[in-house]
């Protein structure tokens, strides 16, 4: 375990927590079929509802799982066999869902874009007459931020059920449910919200929440879910320390404002951007978010290589893709307790790295 001690870490889940968040997951678990934990439950709930600007009537349905987990459980839930998908596929993740559907023997047609983020809907227009659309709202794998509000303006205009994975967007970056037009919307602990893995949330609109078909799965039945979060509870057992890390975080979030959280990610990746400039780094993609910045080397560098080394030499830890990406391409995220202070450990790993190299 000491192997991960005092690495200053720059992935894209799990991200650097707050030390609010270390203190209460050294706490003993308690007992959650209570009324003490629904109070838990609910707070979450209205203000993850708030947060989103989620339409009246939605609800959330915690997951002790991974953001796939929650990609999966939507397709199994929300989507019909005969209908058709739509699923924009614009990288690894886009991929995901392609291979879920698949799976599930979904009606599904897939739209491969490379660096589109999708502004100019009139593309979309020849999948119109689809029932449903799967889009990651970020595609993680390659740092490319989609435009959700022309999406939902698309799905809105075709009554096309809305579902959005925005893992690797909620905290950093601007989500808003009813001005996006999301109908379902899958967020994780690990990544803005800067807590330990395994806990994912789903966000209902009623619209959705009509939509729901749980034929296929035991413990992803939604049905099941919101049944017993009229209570406060989940019907298995859920990821107890981490909802109480949640309750807290969502506290602090509420207390200073979404934008207040937004704007501080958005500084930490300007920063980070600008002061690279002079290395042999380009930008992977036109399209990033506040969550993370993808790079390139110019100089025949593997990239690689290149985290490879930042973590061996530096304790600096960076993301590595896979695939035809292995080389080319490396991640830095922006997301959870990050400042200018902590940004400077990676930029002058770089600096020094370069210097030498």
């Amino acid at each position: 375990m000491n192997d991960f001690k005092d690495k200053a870490i720059f992935t894209p889940g799990p991200v650097r927590m707050y030390p609010e968040t270390l203190e209460l997951g050294s706490k003993q678990a308690p007992y959650f079929r209570n009324k003490e934990f629904s109070k838990v439950i609910f707070k979450c709930e209205e203000i993850l509802l708030e947060i989103l600007n989620a339409p009246e009537n939605s609800k959330v349905i915690f997951l002790t799982a991974s953001g796939t987990a929650g990609m999966e459980s939507v397709v199994q839930n929300l989507l019909d066999n005969d209908a058709k998908t739509l699923i924009i596929n614009g990288g690894g993740f886009g991929q995901r869902f392609v291979d879920i559907c698949k799976l599930h023997q979904i009606n599904y047609t897939q739209y491969k874009i490379i660096n589109n983020n999708l502004s100019n809907i009139d593309q979309l227009y020849q999948y119109k007459d689809s029932s449903s659309l799967l889009i990651n709202g970020h595609e993680t794998s390659i740092g490319v931020l989609y435009d959700l509000e022309s999406v939902g303006k698309f799905c809105s205009e075709n009554n096309i059920l809305n579902i959005v994975d925005a893992v690797s967007l909620f905290v950093t970056d601007i989500l808003d449910m009813q001005k996006q037009n999301i109908d379902a919307l899958i967020v994780s602990s690990h990544k803005g919200l800067a807590l330990p893995p395994g806990l994912t949330m789903v966000v209902l609109s009623p619209k959705a929440i009509k939509k729901i078909n749980p034929l296929k799965s035991y413990y992803f039945n939604f049905d099941s879910y919101l049944i017993n979060g009229k209570r406060g509870q989940t019907p298995f057992t859920p990821a107890v320390t981490i909802i109480l890390q949640l309750h807290a975080r969502l506290k602090q979030i509420q207390n200073d404002g979404i934008e207040f959280h937004i704007n501080r990610a958005k500084d930490a990746a300007c920063y980070f951007r600008e002061q690279i400039t002079s290395l042999p780094l380009n930008f992977y993609s036109n399209f990033m978010p506040n969550a993370m910045t993808t790079l390139t080397p110019t100089d025949g560098k593997s990239a690689f290589n290149i985290a490879h080394d930042l973590e061996k030499f530096y304790n600096v830890v960076v993301a590595t893709n896979g695939g035809d990406l292995k080389d080319k391409v490396f991640r830095v995220s922006h997301m959870g307790n990050m400042n200018r202070a902590y940004v400077d450990k990676l930029i002058d790993a770089l600096n020094d790295y370069y210097s030498i190299n």
